[in-house]
């Protein structure tokens, strides 16, 4: 495979490669050479450091978020979805029954950790990972995924684009919420029909100004941390993105996280940030990019 010099790269010069560095650095091996990279620096130790290969020239990136919910820790009033800690007595790994048949059996019952407004908005958490509920008085609830009941996720926007619910022009998740609210029966029985269901942890100690815990187990950092396969891609892997032809700049980001959708080779999902305008730019991307893999420079 060839190899490009980082110079070489559409949009290089023009990227912040110090927000990289710093997002780099939370999963980098304690003799990582990046350590020592001087302030101001982190452009001249990825050139001196790496070059890029071309994985794909077609990759698909989409984005995710860290949601806010309103919600309770009790149901009642508007709240009446919740959302599950693990089974009793289950270990990581291990399957458990189908969506379908814990929501119809109340499998999960007495293992509830909050309440949010809709069922949709419960699916939703669980398609992002993580999230926080907002109390009503106002103190919020970090949830963080736990573990997954080990059955295929089925995406709802393709199961409705497939349908003709969904315009192929239009599939973002303002999209998807409108359609929902238009259709409520149909749309909690579209839910069941990914049988996929993740299971949540409290994250008490982790600060309000910190991104949600990632697969790497280091917080997440908008726009620059993303999720990949890691049967293509390992975790800790520098990646750059390149957009090409789309209003997105391109950017190096730092493989940190994983996700029951971002499956095949060069399959990326940026991590947005917290919240509704960063849910906004999540649901909006969806695109083809060029995924270049940062690899060790060969020296002479």
């Amino acid at each position: 495979m060839a190899r490009i010099a980082l110079v070489n790269l559409p949009g290089w010069a023009e990227d912040d490669h110090e927000a990289t560095l710093q997002t780099y650095l939370a999963t980098a091996a304690s003799d990582d050479p990046a350590r020592k990279v001087a302030a101001g620096g982190a452009r001249s130790f990825f050139e001196e450091h790496f070059e890029a290969e071309l994985v794909s020239d077609s990759a698909t990136m989409t984005g995710y978020f860290e949601p806010v919910y309103l919600g309770a820790r009790e149901a009642g009033g508007p709240f009446v979805a919740p959302v599950h800690a693990v089974p009793e007595g289950w270990k990581q790994g291990q399957d458990f029954a189908s969506r379908r048949e814990i929501e119809e059996g109340n499998l999960l019952a007495g293992r509830e950790l909050a309440w949010l407004a809709t069922p949709l908005d419960a699916f939703l958490l669980q398609v992002q990972g993580s999230g926080r509920v907002r109390l009503a008085d106002g103190s919020e609830l970090r949830l963080g995924y736990a573990g997954k009941n080990g059955h295929p996720y089925v995406s709802l926007g393709r199961l409705l684009l497939e349908r003709g619910e969904l315009s192929p022009d239009d599939i973002s998740m303002q999209a998807l919420r409108a359609w929902y609210a238009a259709n409520p029966e149909a749309g909690e029985a579209a839910l069941l029909e990914n049988p996929s269901y993740v299971f949540f942890k409290v994250l008490d100690a982790l600060p309000p100004e910190l991104g949600p815990i990632g697969t790497s187990g280091v917080p997440l950092t908008p726009q620059r941390s993303i999720a990949v396969d890691p049967d293509s891609t390992a975790l800790g892997s520098l990646v750059y993105i390149d957009p090409a032809g789309i209003d997105v700049p391109p950017r190096l980001c730092v493989a940190q996280d994983t996700g029951g959708a971002i499956k095949g080779l060069g399959r990326t999902d940026l991590y947005c940030g917290t919240g509704e305008a960063a849910g906004e730019m999540a649901g909006s991307l969806h695109m083809t990019v060029r995924f270049f893999r940062l690899v060790p420079r060969v020296a002479g």
